[in-house]
């Protein structure tokens, strides 16, 4: 925690302004961007390389190798899908949005921009990345049916509760049979397991979800339809905890993980909405935190 200066804040609140926007009013940030020349709309995000500056100035850790990294790599999503959008306008998946998905899941699973922050403000690499594919795939691409929105629904707590007693059963038997979950004994108050769960919900489930679901297996499904993009969308987000909590190809995680993605997946998919499969992954993460 000595890193959590007064800077370190400021830049968490310039990340999350541009993610709760789009969150809350993503058609009116879309069509106020769309207002503008096309080399602003495609220069403008270059602006998410602010945090970077507060932080690493303030730590004296700046270096010109990552400000370039992180004021060029959402201006060349932003050019690329500006691209696209031409090239694919009925939105099939172009190996543009396949090339960006790829860079951005990789630089998070192999922590590729890691060491441009200090210890314990990680979190600003990944929310930057949500930042950029936000712009680039809701405000450029303008990506339909993804369901990214903070306004919850009584479906979403609906479909997200239901998915999440059809995977318990799974998950609790087979994880036992793997010795890959351990019950145990943890009681925190009330305000402390809800705030966990908010928590886990914004900075895990969210960006997870709006990844895998609303961005992967969107595209997805409009190439090789709804039963393989889900199956396929599940199968990468096992994969991308392979190295979760070892320092080798941990196979029972990976199994676990693409069990629990198909669920989340069928949650996403019955209405194409992220907090619906957010509901049931940040409840799975949070049941695990608690007793497993």
């Amino acid at each position: 925690m000595q890193h959590l200066t007064h800077w370190a804040i400021a830049a968490f609140a310039l990340e999350l302004a541009p993610a709760i926007a789009f969150g809350l009013a993503t058609e009116r940030m879309t069509r106020m961007i769309d207002r503008w020349p096309l080399a602003v709309r495609v220069s403008v995000p270059a602006v998410l390389v602010a945090p970077y500056l507060l932080v690493s100035l303030s730590e004296r850790i700046f270096r010109w190798d990552w400000f370039a990294v992180y004021a060029f790599l959402p201006v060349a999503m932003a050019w690329l899908l500006s691209h696209a959008v031409t090239a694919d306008p009925n939105q099939r998946g172009n190996w543009r949005d396949a090339f960006i998905l790829l860079v951005l899941g990789l630089a998070v699973d192999l922590r590729w921009f890691d060491s441009a922050w200090p210890s314990g403000l990680h979190a600003l690499n990944e929310l930057f990345l949500v930042d950029s594919g936000l712009y680039a795939f809701l405000a450029i691409r303008k990506t339909t049916g993804t369901g990214f929105d903070f306004h919850l629904r009584a479906g979403d707590w609906k479909t997200g509760f239901r998915e999440l007693l059809f995977f318990a059963p799974f998950v609790l038997i087979l994880g036992l049979v793997l010795g890959f979950i351990h019950p145990h004994a943890n009681r925190p108050g009330i305000a402390s397991a809800f705030l966990r769960w908010v928590l886990i919900f914004f900075f895990t489930a969210v960006p997870e979800e709006l990844f895998f679901r609303a961005w992967v297996q969107n595209l997805l499904e409009r190439r090789v339809g709804r039963g393989f993009a889900l199956v396929i969308a599940s199968i990468l987000f096992g994969l991308s905890h392979f190295n979760k909590r070892s320092t080798h190809f941990n196979w029972p995680y990976v199994l676990l993980a693409t069990l629990a993605g198909v669920f989340y997946g069928r949650a996403w998919r019955e209405q194409r909405r992220v907090p619906a499969s957010a509901i049931t992954h940040a409840s799975v993460d949070w049941l695990w935190s608690l007793w497993f």
